[in-house]
């Protein structure tokens, strides 16, 4: 079979992929957001239905969300979402086909939720087929199929990043671009790979300011491994886009760093905590194995990029693996000092999702006790990546029987972990209730 064959059938394998997950990941037909994520998807609507980012009109027909940490007055007296614009932007661009078709009504009470999802769900999906094409660079079409179901359904990407509209369906789906572009098989890249790993950092970056480690170590490894002229178009399109959302933050909010600030100031009085960082570092163990939190506890199929670290760490620093561990390696040292790293009311390990790109350049052994060990996991990391998608928040257990962000022991207690209150209680209510085809408007 000639080469050109070989990527046009791994093209139609991805776009497979990428349909197969739309279907599975809006099953449940429903959003799932959080306190933190609604300014988001109703800035997305705002741009769609008026031209604008802004959420007066928001807040006067809702004067509460006014009293959400996330809804800020800025010095504009205008009120606007305390996250970066970026991911209200694309998730508008998603939606506007629907919108021209009149298939969506963006007067509909409904309108702020469909386009949350639309735009989680077709950024998730995207991702997880651009990381497939990735991974075939490295490994066999089986087994770059695995990584992408692996990603796809055994993680936190099907029953949290897909399900609402707000940093990391966006910053994941340009850490996909970036993976594509940096994960050359040779020593070298060109400039074509070197400026569209750019780009992606600057989505990523842009998206979710949190992944600076990670974007500040690839962008070292594109120095490292492509030519000066390449590496500084890269160095470019990172920069400039970090600098326009420093501009913007500044003229919003007073400071180029937005409204971290204003966030910090109530994050201890929410949390129970004191300071953005805990130098205890609690969660480096909590992100891995809490009972409630931990990745090797709701998606032990992760473990399998462990086999990656293995092969980075033999590999020499022209190579894409040994850049993408150190990345992977200081984007999960900074979440593992944040004092909250629980991230809050969600559930699962919601914080270690945005490093789970590079697991593209996993390596997937094939002898018959590692296919049974992974065939299990995975079939594991699936039904509770299932679980949230149908069940959470319905078994309340953020909240109950007192709020996890004041009592932090219930992170570690077995007797009574998240996916199993989950199963106990039954799917959500709310299932399938954005098929709802009449509204009152």
């Amino acid at each position: 079979m000639t080469v050109g064959a070989i990527a046009s059938r791994d093209r139609w394998i991805a776009a497979a992929i990428v349909a197969g997950l739309l279907v599975v990941y809006n099953a449940n037909g429903r959003e799932i957001g959080s306190y933190d994520s609604q300014p988001t998807k109703f800035a997305a609507r705002e741009l769609l239905l008026r031209g604008t980012l802004t959420l007066n009109h928001v807040v006067g027909a809702t004067p509460t969300y006014a009293e959400r940490m996330a809804f800020v007055l800025t010095r504009d007296g205008r009120y606007r979402s305390a996250y970066s614009p970026v991911p209200a932007i694309a998730a508008a661009v998603i939606s506007y086909p629907l919108v021209r078709l009149d298939l969506l009504d963006l007067r509909s009470p409904l309108a702020p939720n469909r386009i949350a999802v639309v735009g989680a769900s077709v950024l998730t999906a995207l991702a997880v087929g651009l990381l497939y094409l990735t991974a075939r660079q490295r490994t066999s079409r089986r087994a770059a199929i695995l990584i992408a179901l692996g990603l796809g359904l055994g993680t936190g990407l099907w029953c949290a990043v897909s399900r609402t509209l707000w940093q990391h369906e966006t910053a994941i789906f340009g850490m996909a671009i970036a993976m594509a572009g940096f994960a050359s098989t040779g020593e070298r890249l060109g400039f074509r790979q070197a400026v569209w790993t750019g780009i992606g950092l600057g989505i990523a970056g842009t998206a979710r300011p949190q992944l600076a480690p990670m974007v500040a170590v690839l962008l070292a490894g594109v120095w490292a491994r492509a030519p000066r002229r390449a590496a500084a178009a890269a160095t470019a399109i990172v920069g400039g886009a970090a600098a326009f959302l420093m501009f913007m933050n500044w003229r919003w909010f007073g400071t180029p760093l937005g409204a971290v600030s204003t966030l910090g100031n109530t994050n201890d009085v929410i949390h129970s905590t004191k300071g953005w960082i805990d130098w205890h570092f609690e969660g480096v163990a909590g992100l891995l194995v809490s009972p409630s939190r931990g990745l090797l506890v709701f998606s032990p199929i992760a473990a399998v990029a462990f086999a990656g670290f293995v092969d980075a760490a033999r590999a020499s620093w022209g190579s894409p693996l040994r850049w993408c561990a150190a990345a992977t390696a200081a984007q999960f040292l900074l979440y593992g000092s944040y004092s909250v790293w629980w991230g809050g009311h969600t559930y699962g390990p919601r914080y270690l999702l945005d490093p789970l790109a590079a697991a593209a350049l996993s390596r997937i052994p094939m002898r018959p006790a590692a296919i049974v060990a992974g065939t299990a996991a995975l079939a594991w990391s699936i039904a509770l990546a299932a679980t949230g998608a149908f069940f959470y928040p319905h078994e309340r257990w953020n909240s109950e029987p007192v709020d996890v962000d004041r009592d932090h022991a219930r992170l570690w207690e077995w007797s009574d972990p998240q996916f199993v209150r989950c199963w106990r209680s039954g799917p959500s209510p709310q299932n399938f209730a954005l098929f709802a085809v009449n509204e009152e408007r």
